[in-house]
Formats: structure tokens, sequence, C-alpha cells
């Protein structure tokens, strides 16, 4: 890229970081109530996200070859039984993914 072209990329990415940042306090001012869809996303997202994010670390599993998907196993009982245990989703997939990385690196290798 030449000169240009970076420096007109850095102004659209800084251009979208402050419209993220700002729009949400133009949208809903602090006087106002949330509206209802919002305060429904806000409750829901978090666990669609969360599903999401299991079905794709386990989309490509295999059940007929070694280590026939148990370190995976392993890792998402460690998830559920954080998540039950904490209710911290950050700690639940950061547990997870620790667990995991210890038992394809040392475990299953």
């Amino acid at each position: 890229m030449n000169m240009t072209q970076q420096l007109l990329t850095i102004a659209v990415v800084s251009l979208g970081t402050i419209l993220t940042r700002f729009l949400p306090f133009l949208l809903f001012p602090a006087g106002k109530p949330t509206p209802k869809y919002i305060r429904y996303l806000g409750k829901v997202l978090p666990s669609a996200v969360f599903g999401l994010l299991v079905v794709y670390c386990l989309k490509h599993v295999s059940l007929v070859a070694a280590p026939f998907g148990l370190p995976e196993a392993i890792a998402l009982v460690v998830v559920i039984g954080l998540h039950l245990w904490k209710k911290q989703m950050l700690l639940s997939i950061a547990g997870g993914t620790v667990v995991y990385m210890l038992l394809v690196q040392l475990v299953f290798m």
C-alpha cells in the first residue's frame, strides 16, 4: 500500500471505531429508558455467542480417530462445570481453553 492508501485505511478504521464507541450514547441517551428489544438482546446474546463458540470449536472433532474427541470432551466438561460453579463466561472459556491446551500439549500428544 502506498502512503495515501495507508492514511485512508487508518482514517476509515478510526472513524469506524469512533462511530461504534459514540453511537450507543447517541441512540440511547442517559435520560431515556433503554428499549425492550435492546434489553432482550443484552440478555440472550451472551448465551447465543457461547453456543456458537461451542459449535465452532467442536465442528471438526473426529470421534472415529484417536484421541476420539476425549480432550474436547474433558475441556467441555470443565467449561460446563466452571460455568455452573462461578457463572462467569470469560472464566469458563479461559478455563476450558487452558485445560484443552494442556491436554493436547502434554497428555494426548
